[in-house]
């Protein structure tokens, strides 16, 4: 059975969840822990090894009250048991390879990636002594025949950013469980609300909070959620030896944000919508790339695993000529 960390509803989950009255003075809004240090009875040496699993808080690398917030409040949005936040959405995808992947291990890709994501797959891993196949991710076949017996992780991207391409997530969870790999989707572009990752396979659910989740464009960050097991590999590596911390600032931004994230994946539904089926209606336009339009290709598989098509949208109008005549207008 799927583990679902959701007991309330989407909008009462994204204000409440990870929230509690201050003890101290009883304010209903978060505080903001700027603090680098914390006073303990705990006796500990200066290592993360040493760290007793009771909730207190020795030193801002190794965990922070107010991104322990937004942690469990991402957490509770995705279904699952656990969430940690980093620096940035690249932080996050590092996060992920460079916990789980080491030399001689073998990844599938999606050949279409944000274009950080890609250089890393592209130029670092093969430098570390990782192996990676790029595939398309809307053919499962492709996925399949690229798996290898040392294949350890298969990262997906949907919707894929900048084009708009589906991947059937349950599919390729099916391929990666019979693999005995890790699956991780970067679903930035579907937001939490956008698609059921967790109940869909996925062992690793990445966010940029920097785009839907923020929502303000004031604040850099990235998120991983998936089961307690895996997010405290990565909160390991990732966070306490690589040190790509979130400072507790933008958490604090961000989960402001993150509480009317119901409200504006709606109106960015609504608003895409219509502005797709505006450019469908425009002769200059040769072809527009939404999920939520009944002419995609896709629109099945979209039906079926997304909850919001979200605002992205991308079309074309002939030639790179034309699209350049166009942009400087």
């Amino acid at each position: 059975m799927t583990y679902r960390n959701r007991s309330t509803g989407p909008m009462t989950t994204a204000i409440h969840a990870g929230e509690t009255p201050d003890p101290t003075t009883g304010a209903s809004a978060p505080p903001l822990h700027m603090s680098s240090t914390f006073v303990t009875d705990q006796v500990a040496g200066f290592s993360a090894h040493d760290l007793e699993d009771n909730g207190a808080f020795l030193y801002a690398r190794w965990g922070n009250p107010t991104v322990q917030m937004l942690e469990q409040k991402i957490a509770a949005l995705e279904g699952t048991e656990d969430c940690l936040c980093v620096a940035s959405g690249m932080a996050a995808a590092t996060a992920i390879f460079l916990t789980f992947l080491s030399a001689g291990d073998h990844a599938v890709v999606s050949d279409v990636s944000y274009a950080g994501v890609a250089e890393l797959a592209r130029d670092t891993l093969p430098r570390l002594g990782i192996a990676v196949d790029t595939v398309n991710m809307s053919d499962p076949a492709a996925v399949a025949a690229a798996i290898r017996p040392n294949t350890k992780l298969i990262h997906t991207e949907t919707p894929v950013n900048p084009i708009g391409r589906l991947t059937d997530l349950a599919e390729i969870a099916t391929l990666a469980k019979q693999a005995g790999a890790l699956m991780s989707c970067d679903a930035t572009f579907a937001s939490p609300l956008g698609q059921d990752c967790s109940a869909l396979g996925v062992d690793l659910i990445m966010h940029s909070v920097t785009k839907y989740i923020g929502g303000h464009g004031d604040a850099v960050g990235g998120a991983v959620a998936g089961r307690k097991e895996l997010i405290a590999q990565m909160r390991g590596e990732a966070s306490i030896h690589h040190g790509g911390i979130m400072s507790p600032f933008n958490a604090w931004l961000i989960a402001r944000g993150l509480s009317l994230l119901p409200m504006r994946m709606k109106a960015h539904e609504a608003g895409a919508m219509a502005v797709a089926q505006w450019l469908e209606a425009q002769p200059s336009v040769t072809r527009v790339i939404y999920p939520g339009l009944a002419s995609q290709p896709q629109h099945d598989l979209a039906q079926r695993q997304m909850t919001n098509m979200s605002g992205m949208i991308a079309f074309q109008v002939g030639s790179a000529a034309q699209g350049e005549a166009l942009h400087r207008r």
